[in-house]
């Protein structure tokens, strides 16, 4: 799991080729890679909500309880999971078009490797200062749609001159569940302010 983390990172186009040349399992890419790097975010979100607080300036922190903030984060860990599946059936579904005809199960493996950034952009919730935690999500949202991009030849079969318009769509898709996602998240963590 480690070493295709690193491979996306440094040498993702090869690292692509070789997460194909695997054939992972569903089970197995979750097990293996989704749970772990999806818990990323979600315990650096809890250790920061209740540890250091979020910070929107002027002296103004906001901590939640750990009990609260514990529901929100298995409730947050889940619908990253379900978004991961998610994005799979989308990029499955948008496929189908194309003469490759891609299996669901590479759409899936695609869309979670592609969405490693966004899983190590979470890191910085530890210290949940808003520009901080938007800075960090813009940096690994760019570098998902560049995974997408590079990664459709090789997981999809799809020509890379319409690749650009398959990881613009699937990225833009993409962003409107994260938005989902962040916005469900931001009424859990108000639900839990209310609480303290």
């Amino acid at each position: 799991m480690v070493n295709h983390v690193w491979g996306l990172l440094v040498h993702p186009s090869q690292e692509m080729k070789q997460i194909k040349s695997e054939s992972e399992s569903i089970p197995h890419f979750y097990t293996h890679h989704v749970l772990l790097m999806a818990a990323i975010p979600v315990i650096c979100a809890f250790i920061g909500t209740t540890r250091v607080g979020w910070n929107f300036g002027e002296g103004q922190v906001i901590k939640i309880s750990p009990l609260t903030a514990f529901y929100a984060a298995v409730i947050f860990y889940v619908m990253i999971l379900a978004a991961v599946a998610l994005m799979g059936r989308v990029i499955y579904w948008m496929a189908r078009r194309y003469e490759s005809r891609p299996s669901w199960q590479s759409c899936t493996l695609f869309a979670g490797y592609a969405a490693t950034p966004m899983f190590l952009s979470g890191i910085v919730a530890v210290y949940p200062l808003l520009w901080l935690c938007l800075f960090a999500g813009i940096v690994g949202l760019c570098y998902a749609g560049y995974l997408m991009y590079i990664g459709i030849p090789t997981f999809l079969n799809i020509d890379r001159s319409e690749g650009f318009i398959f990881s613009s769509s699937t990225l833009a898709i993409g962003v409107l569940v994260l938005e989902l996602l962040l916005g469900f998240t931001v009424l859990l963590w108000g639900y839990g302010v209310r609480l303290i």
